[in-house]
């Protein structure tokens, strides 16, 4: 009986594990089964080494034809990065742990970077480091814009002055709880959920995907996720009258909420982060930061997603500010908002480049942001210098000196007590990692960037909420 031919005779030829492998064999074994081992071997042998010879072959010829295809597919070459980084700002260096300076040098090394710099709050995160900018060309970087996309922050000053405050803190006090909801994966259900016409955008049609996040989005608009994300009442300073705001010389109640895109722009983080690993192969070092080519499909996919997450950020703050003077029956005499974790289309040095700020303010020339503290440090209203070094940029807030794993372990609740109670702040939820001492000093942060804002006044927290359930931004 004649011996068949196995995988290890078509292995030891040549041959290797694919689909190639087992088409030849079940040929080997049908159409030359009455054949000798060695003679079908070597025939196959003769095929494998010069395929082109047997495209007239009644038999073979499917098979040379797919040797053939097979061969002049492109392979999944990992792209090379460029030899050395290329150089870029650091604003507060000292104060700057090295691992985020680590995750910077490999982004100013990929071959779409036109420019980077770094922010005085900057530490370790996924991709690029969390206070990281960075400038490509016609690129864009999913883990470079974060999983929170279009995070902000939004202020409204009212025509409450700070008096009024103090004397109704209780009545405030159970307004923010009444009209603030906390937390990954919590939200509004049936006629508790809020409307906005952002709900009725066409981008919500781009593919099945984004459409079937629809119901999400809806249930999580106007609220707010775990982690960092908060909305605090506090007084609002203003030392000098600012014409460009209208606003007078004086102490206010103001309203300061920071969140993002909730469960939404989560998922499309991770959804369009899997394509972009998929179609661009980077280094190990680099793998977080691959990219996509915004010519391509994806892409652009990417980008729209992107901007509707950023809207939906701001609507979830609309929906907040809105039910909250409401409630308290205020006048909103100025309100300022401004966002991160996103990506804009800018000019530097006179080309268009595609900018991400994860963890940064937009800081261009006039442009106003609020830098936040923590929750018993000030926060600061500012507007922009328009610094080139920075890529129009600033800090967003003080940035984590300690994880959330060493604050949990180094930091006790009568610290965090005693701290809030020295500072007069009342806070409703939040646990350890998020305690004051977690973070840098604001004040040593905003001194690391006088080139790139002024301060135009200064806020203090007063009565702060945010998630009680351990959660973090999701």
């Amino acid at each position: 009986m004649k011996m068949p031919v196995t995988g290890n005779d078509l292995l030891s030829i040549g041959y290797t594990k694919s689909n190639i492998l087992s088409i030849a064999l079940k040929l080997a074994n049908s159409a030359f089964s009455t054949q000798d081992k060695d003679a079908v071997v070597a025939l196959f042998k003769k095929l494998k080494d010069y395929p082109e010879n047997f495209l007239d072959d009644e038999v073979l010829e499917p098979l040379a034809t797919a040797m053939i295809e097979e061969a002049n597919t492109p392979k999944d070459e990992v792209i090379s990065l460029i030899d050395a980084p290329k150089e870029y700002a650091v604003f507060g260096e000292s104060h700057i742990e090295p691992g985020a300076k680590a995750q910077m040098d490999v982004a100013m090394k990929l071959p779409v970077t036109v420019a980077g710099a770094l922010m005085p709050d900057a530490h370790q995160g996924y991709g690029l480091p969390i206070g990281g900018v960075l400038a490509t060309k016609n690129a864009i970087i999913p883990y470079g814009v974060g999983v929170d996309i279009g995070c902000r922050m939004a202020l409204s000053v009212y025509d409450i002055p700070e008096s009024h405050f103090y004397e109704n803190e209780a009545r405030y006090k159970r307004e923010l709880i009444a009209h603030t909801k906390f937390g990954a994966g919590h939200g509004y259900h049936g006629q508790h959920k809020a409307d906005h016409s952002v709900l009725d955008s066409a981008d919500f049609n781009l593919n099945p995907f984004i459409k079937n996040l629809h119901d999400k989005a809806w249930s999580q608009l106007g609220t707010s996720g775990g982690g960092n994300h908060f909305v605090e009442f506090g007084i609002i300073e203003f030392d000098a009258t600012d014409e460009a705001l209208k606003i007078q010389k004086g102490r206010y109640l103001a309203l300061l909420t920071h969140s993002g895109s909730r469960g939404f722009g989560a998922t499309i983080a991770g959804h369009y982060t899997r394509i972009a690993k998929d179609l661009c192969k980077l280094p190990k070092e680099a793998a977080n930061l691959a990219y996509l080519d915004l010519n391509s499909q994806e892409g652009q996919e990417y980008w729209i997603a992107m901007n509707l997450a950023g809207d939906y950020a701001s609507a979830c703050h609309q929906v907040i500010h809105d039910k909250m003077a409401k409630a308290i029956g205020a006048q909103v005499l100025t309100k300022v908002e401004n966002h991160h974790n996103f990506a804009w289309k800018e000019i530097l040095d006179g080309e268009e480049v595609i900018v991400h700020r994860k963890g940064a303010t937009p800081a261009g020339k006039g442009v106003m942001g609020i830098i936040p503290g923590s929750m018993t440090a000030p926060g600061f209203l500012v507007r922009g210098r328009g610094e080139t070094a920075a890529i129009n940029s600033a800090s967003h807030g003080a940035g984590r000196q300690m994880s959330r794993t060493q604050a949990i372990k180094n930091i006790t609740k009568a610290d965090m007590k005693q701290v809030l109670k020295d500072h007069g702040v009342s806070l409703i939820g939040a646990g350890r990692d998020e305690a004051p001492m977690a973070y840098k000093d604001i004040n040593m942060v905003m001194a690391a960037q006088t080139d790139l804002v002024d301060v135009v006044a200064k806020f203090t927290p007063k009565i702060v909420r945010m998630a009680d359930d351990g959660s973090r931004e999701d």
